[in-house]
Parts: C-alpha cells; structure tokens; sequence
C-alpha cells in the first residue's frame, strides 16, 4: 500500500504495542469526546483546491489521486506549501510518511532545494513512500521508526528516532495516528530544542481535544516559540514560531 492508494478506516495496528488499561480507556473515552473531530477528518478538501495545490508545485492532477480519511487534507498541504515558499528551509523533518511527504519534496525543489528526512512507525510504509515520492523525480530520505517508549513523561508510544539532523527548520508533524494514544504527538517536543532560530512547527489534526490540549502544554513550556491554531479545513493546523534569538 502506498499513499496513492485508499486508506482504511482505521489505522493499521501495532501488534508488538500493549498499551496499559489506563491508556486504553483514554483512548475510548476521547474517541467518545473527539468522534464529530474524526468525521470531519474523512473529507480530504475539494477537487478544485487540490488541483490548485498541485499546479503551484509542479505536480499531475492525479499525483495524489487520494486525499480523506486519516490523510492529510488540501488546507494542511497548502500550510506545509505557504511555510516552504516563505522560509525556503534547508532541513525538514516529518514525523509520518503520507502524501505530505510528496507535498514537502516538491514544494521544496520548487523553491531552491533543501532535505527532507522523514520517519513512519512502518517499514513497509516507509519504503513504499519513498518509492512513490522517488518516482515523481524528488528526493526523500524516508526511515522506519518503530513505536516503542514515549519520551518526557507524554503517555502512549513514540517514534524510536535516530540520526535526526541537528538543526531543524521545518518540522512537520503528521502521526503517530490518535489511536496510539489521544496525546500521542505531543512527545515531538523532544525536537523543540533542534528547532532553527525562525524555524517552524505545522502540527495537523490540531483541531481536536487532544491536540488542542498538547497545544497548551508547548505554550506553557516552550515561551521562546509562538503558537497559533489556524482552525480553517476538516483538522485544523497549529503553526509554531521560534522567535529569533535577540542580539
């Protein structure tokens, strides 16, 4: 399966992952809260904006002939587009494969370059999207991160990461998918301190109860870095800031 293709309703499971009871129930309970959050996320934006969207970068109207589901939709491909096009970064790390990655490679040969080091909790995922990417003549360096033990006191699994760039200009952070835990993504911190300074954060599914509540924890320990929920399209983008070290 490659990003091209329909994605099932339900994320793909990790059998060596036991989540205790205690975060099982968080699961459900916030399943129960964030559902009208999740339905909205099935719509994948209009036809029109995704055309749009692959004639600034360069693309065939069918490069991702997929978008919904738990994919990433056309208002936060056009951030990750926006924040390439302003910022022109050397280094962009995305925690996810997915059609954001393709997005990221090309709007990043479209303007000037830079790396892009991209990290999925599924080998296979991993590899076929750096096939796919590839084959649209980009470059990616995509890497399987397995889930294991989540830093920094965050509950659920996070992304086992290596060799990750010391500086960082871009992160854009697209998984691990809710289901791992409703907090799940808030361990990304851990690559806060990396962060270029002007550099720039893009947190998808923003909109829901458990991001939003991630959001307030960054805010409360990351003041150096300014926070704005943009709550437009089915999942709502948070956008981070690290504000410029004064001379």
């Amino acid at each position: 399966m490659t990003t091209s293709e329909t994605t099932a309703l339900l994320p793909r499971a990790n059998a060596h992952l036991s989540p205790s009871w205690r975060q099982r129930l968080e699961v459900i309970a916030f399943g129960a809260i964030q559902w009208p959050w999740l339905l909205r996320g099935l719509h994948g934006g209009r036809k029109a904006d995704k055309r749009a969207l692959l004639d600034r970068i360069g693309l065939p109207h069918d490069a991702l002939p997929n978008l919904g589901s738990w994919k990433a939709d056309t208002q936060f491909l056009g951030h990750i587009v926006d924040t390439i096009e302003a910022l022109r970064p050397r280094e962009v790390v995305e925690l996810g494969c997915g059609a954001s990655s393709l997005v990221v490679a090309a709007a990043l040969a479209k303007n000037g370059g830079g790396r892009l080091t991209s990290y999925e909790q599924h080998g296979d995922f991993a590899t076929e999207t750096g096939r796919w990417v590839r084959s649209h003549g980009l470059e990616i360096d995509a890497r399987h991160a397995p889930l294991g033990d989540a830093p920094g006191g965050w509950p659920g699994q996070w992304y086992q990461l290596q060799a990750v760039p010391p500086v960082i200009d871009l992160l854009v952070i697209d998984g691990p998918p809710w289901a791992v835990h409703p907090l799940v993504r808030g361990a990304a911190e851990i690559l806060f301190d990396r962060l270029a300074p002007g550099g720039m954060i893009l947190l998808d599914d923003a909109a829901r109860p458990g991001e939003r509540i991630v959001g307030r924890r960054w805010r409360e320990r990351w003041p150096d870095i300014d926070f704005i929920l943009d709550s437009r399209g089915a999942k709502g983008t948070l956008i981070g800031r690290r504000r410029a070290k004064q001379a």
